[in-house]
């Protein structure tokens, strides 16, 4: 009887084309909204009452097209408060038409190409005797390391900033929410 049951799930996870590692990818929620790892990355970060100011940042730089295309990448999305921490007003400032290729600087800092989620990110850490460096889209590197069980990037600055949601998988990618933006 058990064999008989067992059959039409496996042809109805078949069908739907679903293999063992998408079942183990869960939607996060994210800003209030789930985050869906059949989307790609803009889709699901224009939902997140949390990102705001990322998404109008990247509609700025012109990067919606290449973040929604195959990928894969890692973004570190830096939240709404992440950006509130900067001075008063260098957003404002970067979104100006002027200030474009110095907010696609910034904006590529944070994404790394290839899917690294936090197993990953781990193995590298260990590897690298404690800390790990990433090479960015942007072109410089960026420094990420484990203190007190969690994850933490450092910057070309030197300046520290938390991995506080990880792993939200994405049609093309990975995305781990930061608490502080980081800069080249």
């Amino acid at each position: 009887m058990k064999k008989i049951l067992l059959i039409p799930v496996l042809a109805i996870a078949m069908i739907a084309g679903n293999t063992v590692s998408s079942f183990a990818q869960k939607t996060v929620m994210v800003g209030g909204a789930a985050m869906y790892p059949t989307k790609n990355i803009i889709e699901n970060a224009v939902n997140s009452k949390d990102h705001t100011t990322l998404v109008a940042a990247v509609k700025a730089a012109g990067l919606v097209e290449t973040l929604s295309g195959p990928g894969p990448f890692t973004v570190f999305a830096p939240t709404n408060e992440a950006f509130n921490r900067l001075p008063a007003g260098t957003v404002d400032n970067l979104l100006k038409p002027e200030n474009k290729a110095k907010l696609t600087g910034i904006l590529t800092y944070h994404v790394v190409s290839g899917t690294m989620d936090s197993k990953m990110l781990m193995e590298k850490i260990k590897a690298g005797g404690g800390k790990a460096t990433l090479q960015t889209v942007q072109g410089e590197p960026l420094i990420i390391m484990e203190k007190d069980k969690k994850l933490w990037l450092k910057d070309s600055k030197g300046n520290l900033s938390e991995i506080t949601i990880k792993d939200v998988y994405q049609k093309n990618g990975v995305i781990h929410v930061i608490n502080k933006v980081v800069m080249p």
